[in-house]
């Protein structure tokens, strides 16, 4: 394939899947929060008037799943065994995948838990489907 096939493509954003460790494999309709960030520690700045600036610790962003609402509890019933004050934290995956639906890379996350659950808004008006989200609080994340 040359320089210009399609091998140089961008990777459309709707191209991925989640796995959750003992809830599910679903095509969800919008996730965002993959990422990381590091506290920035300032110092000096008296003598020299040049404010230094170092990492600090490591933290990684929530991810927030949204799909179509489903007569499947699997995400209700993790977040009301939270609720219920069980801890019951999970790996899983977002799958970012060619058009094809084959897999190109995967981001592995850790120790994940959810923090939040809703996102319904109904119009009696309106023809959408009904959203559910859920955000996942995540200790570690990884790319493979």
């Amino acid at each position: 394939m040359g320089f210009w096939g399609r091998g140089h493509d961008h990777i459309g954003n709707f191209n991925f899947k989640i796995e959750i460790e003992g809830v599910l494999r679903a095509a969800f309709r919008n996730c965002e929060g993959i990422g990381s960030e590091t506290e920035i520690i300032e110092f000096g700045g008296s003598v020299d008037q040049v404010v230094r600036k170092r990492p600090g610790r490591h933290k990684y962003l929530d991810i927030t799943l949204k799909r179509g609402w489903s007569t499947n509890d699997d995400l209700w019933d993790w977040r009301m065994a939270i609720v219920r004050g069980e801890v019951d934290r999970r790996s899983g995956s977002i799958i970012i995948c060619a058009d094809d639906g084959e897999e190109i890379c995967r981001y592995n996350f850790f120790e994940a838990w959810p923090a939040k659950y809703g996102g319904f808004s109904q119009d009696g008006k309106g023809n959408d489907v009904i959203i559910e989200e859920m955000t996942l609080s995540v200790e570690r994340l990884e790319r493979g």
